[in-house]
């Protein structure tokens, strides 16, 4: 059985990364120095799969990582790769927020509240798992056997949370920057259901490395 494989990884930190912003579609940060450092460890520690072809969210910390991660390697720029737009919520931080009834509403997933010029969660969830049947379905038709995705961190949880197995909850697939997952499917899986299989964290090493850390 021929089976099509895509390696779906975070982006590396940036300034509202690390100053716990929040940063979505409507911020487009480069990297920090210290995200663009982390990045270099990364792929001096360890193995990251390699491919001839990386999707890539149209975000500047996306195509940098990118850049970093497969140097050389021929990249296509893929807009619903993009994470969700916070609307009036960008570059703001949870403390500046936390006395905004709109932004109660917001974490509330019951209330399905959208922020002013936001994206919703529905059409956010509908986007997410749009492309990644749609990446995989072109795997399928071109034989490209596998790919590698650089994206964000909400539409890489959201995205297996509805479409992998095994199944679970979305702050289970969380990432760290410049990991991820790496996720099969072929043929006659991909037309009965469109799920693909969670088989590996990439890069490779770096789960036992966390664990032998204590951080796993």
């Amino acid at each position: 059985m021929k089976t099509f494989k895509l390696y779906l990884l975070r982006h590396g930190l940036t300034q509202a990364n690390e100053r716990g912003l929040y940063a979505g579609a409507g911020t487009d940060l480069p990297l920090s120095d210290e995200g663009a450092a982390g990045l270099d460890r990364l792929h001096e520690d360890f193995d990251y799969p390699r491919v001839g072809l990386v999707f890539t969210s149209p975000l500047r910390r996306a195509t940098e990582t990118a850049d970093i991660l497969y140097p050389g390697i021929r990249q296509i720029v893929i807009e619903d790769l993009r994470e969700i737009h916070f609307g009036e919520f960008e570059g703001k931080s949870p403390e500046e927020l936390q006395n905004d009834p709109g932004y109660r509403r917001w974490l509330d997933p019951k209330q399905k509240f959208t922020p002013a010029g936001g994206e919703s969660g529905d059409a956010f969830a509908r986007r997410a798992t749009g492309v990644l049947n749609k990446l995989c379905e072109y795997l399928i038709r071109s034989e490209t056997p596998e790919a590698a995705v650089v994206t964000h961190g909400g539409l890489i949880m959201t995205a297996l949370a509805a479409c992998a197995v095994p199944k679970r909850d979305v702050q289970l697939w969380r990432c760290d920057p410049g990991c991820g997952f790496a996720v099969q499917t072929d043929v006659a899986g991909f037309m009965r259901d469109g799920m693909v299989e969670a088989r590996d964290i990439i890069p490779y090493g770096y789960a036992e490395y966390c664990a032998s850390q204590g951080q796993g």
